[in-house]
């Protein structure tokens, strides 16, 4: 009996190229986007900046990025929450950069509502931001992304598994991302891949803190400090370039703060 000599060529899956593909970062004129803008910008990327009123900051970035290397950097006004807003602002960085390879999902409202001061106007605020538009810039984004098999990072939070004292519509709004993302990971696979960045505690909020807070929060880390924008940027590079092969997964970024919350 002759035998038959199978060879097995596995194929290659390295590093995604990111010279001259086109970003959209939401909320990326301050704090963690405008740190994920940069990032992805310094990886060769032109990127969509998008803010709603942060327009100095916005275009300070901007003017930034494009002295690197010009015309790599343009920024956009949306008020994601209002009907056709995230369509309308996937449009304007399609006409202007002629693609999307990328969608970060950042934006962000976040302040308590204790459960007697929940009301509409709240609601419409955290859901709308927290969830609704990144649905919704996903819709929009979705053909393009498509086209150039590109991907998705929603920001989460670690408070979308374990509540935040007060903060009940914030953690349903991050709790249902968490969910989205891995939805939109089975619906649009395998063209588009979809992974969110969990973090925890990542610069302090600068409507103010206690230092009891700050000082209890820190306890909780195993690695004893704050997290910074820069480590957040970093997993979100590592989602758009590197995991080729991840989809539907929420990497968190909290110092091990989360550690055993699962148990």
């Amino acid at each position: 009996m002759s035998r038959v000599k199978v060879v097995f060529q596995m194929a290659s899956y390295p590093a995604i190229d990111l010279n001259g593909k086109v970003a959209l970062i939401t909320g990326a004129a301050r704090r963690i986007g405008a740190s994920i803008a940069a990032t992805l910008h310094a990886e060769g990327m032109r990127v969509a900046i998008h803010y709603r009123g942060s327009k100095a900051e916005a275009k300070n970035l901007r003017d930034r990025l494009n002295e690197q290397r010009p015309d790599s950097a343009q920024m956009f006004q949306a008020d994601l929450i209002e009907p056709g807003g995230p369509a309308n602002l996937v449009g304007e960085v399609v006409r202007w950069a002629g693609s999307l390879d990328a969608l970060v999902n950042n934006a962000s409202t976040f302040y308590p509502t204790p459960l007697d001061q929940v009301d509409e106007d709240s609601w419409n605020d955290l859901i709308g931001s927290n969830l609704k538009a990144p649905l919704f810039m996903a819709q929009a984004a979705a053909p393009h992304l498509q086209k150039s098999r590109g991907s998705i990072v929603n920001i989460v939070d670690i408070h979308a598994y374990r509540p935040l004292k007060d903060h009940h519509v914030y953690g349903a709004a991050k709790a249902g991302l968490a969910m989205l993302t891995r939805s939109l990971a089975k619906d649009l696979a395998p063209d588009v891949r979809v992974n969110g960045v969990s973090p925890g505690a990542i610069a302090w909020p600068e409507d103010g803190m206690t230092d009891d807070i700050k000082e209890n929060i820190l306890g909780q880390i195993p690695l004893g400090r704050s997290g910074e924008p820069q480590d957040i940027a970093n997993a979100a590079l590592f989602l758009i370039r590197d995991a080729t092969y991840s989809t539907g997964q929420i990497v968190t970024i909290d110092g091990g703060r989360s550690v055993g919350w699962q148990d």
